[in-house]
């Protein structure tokens, strides 16, 4: 869907995004992650044809970016802009019609769009009147009336309540469900964890992470297992203790909870073998790091918990 080829920007001495290449696949979420001026703004702002690349390319479909793409895309950045008083409605139909709506087609999406958010009774309010999260629900219907097949969303939940915020997630969700691919930049890891199905990870200008979610969290692993289970308690023998390391033993709710380290060729079967005489077994599983995990030790180069 999008390709991302060695682009480089540099602002003056500073380097924003250097050679930087990744593939957005069609129909997926895909989470852009990073921490504080990683490069992100900079590479939305090319994707959306704010400012061009210095270097390298980005094709849409197989072709070169242009401007006649600016209506197949949707872009929420992070910096928002209503014209605080003009009613909602009002706005929301002139927005629609900048992105190419009739007046008419305008207003039967927005409408649909106002019922579907809950925000029927907002159309003659004026966006002054709103609340932070208010305007946000207003600024993604407008970013996504024109049914764009590229969705470009930068802190897409700053400001919603728990709520709402679910009440987006499943709008994202349906979105991708009939196409849309969607390329998400958020710092709220369990966003990312909840929507994304590939993510790539950029740092000090450069990428560092790229791929399938399921895929990286497979290759982060520690070989730590968790066990729920009654009993007074694991013992590890003393010939096994290089193999298995407890990380963690406690009392949870009406069982026990323990975290397990594998290591020297150690397998899940050879601690199950190991556990079976001891305790009663109700729950045994592999913990993968999550995201927000991943994310730290991508970043900061150090181990994180259980290690």
């Amino acid at each position: 869907m999008l390709e991302i080829k060695q682009v480089t920007k540099q602002y003056g001495n500073h380097v924003a995004l250097n050679k930087v290449s990744f593939v957005i696949p069609k129909g997926s979420v895909f989470g852009l992650l990073g921490p504080n001026g990683a490069g992100k703004t900079s590479l939305l702002r090319i994707i959306n044809q704010i400012t061009g690349p210095d270097s390298g390319e980005v094709l849409l479909n197989g072709e070169h970016l242009n401007p006649a793409h600016t209506r197949r895309i949707g872009y929420l950045p992070e910096e928002r802009g209503l014209y605080k008083k003009m009613e909602v409605g009002e706005q929301a139909l002139y927005l629609a019609q900048l992105k190419g709506l009739s007046r008419s087609e305008a207003i039967s999406r927005l409408k649909s769009w106002f019922e579907r958010l809950e925000m029927k009774s907002w159309w003659n309010k004026k966006i002054d009147e709103l609340s932070k999260g208010m305007q946000q629900k207003v600024q993604f219907i407008v970013t996504v009336v024109h049914e764009p097949d590229l969705l470009v969303l930068d802190e897409p939940f700053t400001g919603f309540d728990p709520v709402n915020a679910e009440l987006i997630k499943d709008e994202l969700l349906r979105l991708r469900n009939q196409g849309t691919t969607i390329l998400l930049s958020t710092h709220r890891m369990e966003s990312v964890e909840e929507l994304c199905s590939h993510i790539v990870m950029i740092n000090r200008a450069h990428k560092i992470l790229e791929g399938p979610v399921k895929e990286i969290r497979s290759a982060f692993r520690k070989n730590l297992y968790r066990i729920d289970y009654r009993g007074s308690g694991i013992v590890i023998p003393e010939s096994q203790s290089d193999r298995f390391l407890i990380t963690e033993d406690r009392f949870e709710s009406d069982h026990r909870m323990a975290l397990v380290k594998l290591d020297n060729g150690a397998d899940a079967n050879s601690l199950i073998q190991c556990l079976i005489p001891q305790v009663e077994l109700l729950a045994f599983h592999e913990v993968l790091p999550g995201i927000n995990e991943i994310f730290i030790q991508s970043v900061t180069g150090k181990p994180t918990d259980h290690e």
